[in-house]
């Protein structure tokens, strides 16, 4: 695994050089968040956010560009906590990089037919190849949470799936792939002012679910779940890593510089790139066709 504290002493240039001032700026984000008189995290200015936000998307692509060279399969698994904020994490790892390389999975309710099979089976298909990263957002885990919590599964299906999941996730490992599971974590009252702000706001009511208003008064149910959950698949092979989320900003900058520090990637060495010369015109002029322009507004 890469060291993240260690900063290399050998000279680099070009892009090498920036990853080693990146490992640097990575290190002073592991410094406790500043806290108020309660122990409440003050909130990050959005300027810092994403200045330090830059440096973890350049570091992103670096690995995204490892993951490519060596034929890495790399699994990331969102669990949490509804409004935890497990989609707008994933869309700040996934948006500065290829969408051929990073995948994103959000399967919705099982089909009939997925419901007689295996319960796993509908989440193989998807796992990476080489060269992958593959994102679950919401995974395999529903019938840990989710499934029990609201009547969907039985009891035995539920106890079945917390016996055989280690198992399962060991021959993933053993497979090659580097498997990475997040729970995020949310308070009641931020969970509260979350979800009151998705029915206010026209942008956001489409995340706020029927299945959401119903989990909302199970919050206890959810948390003998989720307890029961990682006492069953916190094994040494694929350990769960808790993101505790109320301040989001700081939440995202953690987990994306705790999920650099899973892979273990190296910087590839930079490449001196210049653009050709373009080539002549040769007598083309843009011709005079038939077409509708949209208006230019602004």
């Amino acid at each position: 695994m890469r060291s993240m504290g260690k900063k290399s002493k050998k000279k680099r240039t070009g892009a090498a050089e920036s990853h080693g001032s990146t490992r640097a700026k990575m290190d002073r984000q592991s410094s406790p968040a500043p806290r108020d008189g309660a122990g409440v995290k003050h909130k990050m200015k959005r300027k810092q956010y994403e200045k330090e936000m830059r440096v973890l998307h350049g570091e992103l692509v670096a690995m995204q560009e490892w993951v490519k060279a060596t034929g890495a399969k790399v699994c990331i698994v969102f669990e949490g906590r509804d409004t935890a904020g497990k989609g707008g994490t994933i869309k700040r790892i996934t948006e500065r990089v290829s969408p051929r390389v990073f995948r994103v999975v959000a399967l919705p309710a099982p089909t009939e037919r997925e419901k007689s099979q295996m319960y796993v089976q509908r989440y193989v298909p998807h796992f990476p190849a080489a060269g992958e990263v593959v994102i679950f957002d919401r995974s395999w885990y529903n019938r840990a949470g989710v499934e029990p919590v609201m009547g969907f599964c039985t009891k035995e299906q539920n106890k079945k799936f917390l016996e055989l999941t280690p198992a399962f996730e060991k021959a993933m490992v053993e497979s090659g792939i580097i498997l990475v599971k997040y729970w995020l974590e949310v308070g009641p009252d931020e969970q509260t002012r979350r979800l009151e702000s998705r029915i206010r706001d026209p942008r956001k009511v489409w995340k706020l679910s029927a299945m959401d208003l119903k989990s909302y008064s199970r919050w206890f149910d959810y948390s003998r779940a989720r307890d029961d959950m990682f006492r069953a698949t916190d094994t040494a092979w694929a350990p769960w890593f808790v993101a505790h989320n109320d301040v989001k900003r700081r939440g995202r900058l953690n987990i994306i510089t705790h999920l650099l520090s899973q892979v273990p990637y190296v910087p590839l060495a930079a490449t001196d790139v210049k653009l050709p010369k373009r080539q002549g015109a040769h007598g083309y002029v843009d011709p005079e066709l038939p077409l509708q322009h949209i208006p230019e507004k602004f």
